[in-house]
């Protein structure tokens, strides 16, 4: 019993350090968005850190529409660097521990 428990702590310990160089790693993982008609991009790190925004300068011209693609733009950004994040670091805890349900 307590073998066991002992070598699903360190299954555990192992895991978690596998966790935590992968964050590292998903510092370097870029994710692109753009608006519908390109007008906006936006680059952002699978770990949700802005990187870059380009605006068109057409859109420097409403205050309001540059708001509205901001938000659309950056939401959808966000999405998909949280869904990278989570399929990599859901695939390295079910691989640390697959008995697991996930």
């Amino acid at each position: 019993m307590f073998g066991d428990m002992m070598g699903m702590m360190t299954k555990i310990k192992e895991t978690q350090a596998k966790v935590e160089e992968a964050k590292k790693q998903l510092d370097h993982v870029t994710v692109e968005e753009k608006s519908n008609d390109e007008l906006l991009h936006v680059r952002i790190t699978a770990n949700r850190e802005i990187k870059s925004i380009e605006i068109d300068d057409q859109l420097l011209e409403d205050k309001e529409q540059l708001e509205d693609y901001l938000i659309l733009t950056l939401n959808k950004a966000i999405q998909k660097a949280t869904e990278t994040l989570e399929a990599e670091l859901g695939a390295i805890a079910k691989e640390g521990m697959p008995n697991l349900p996930f």
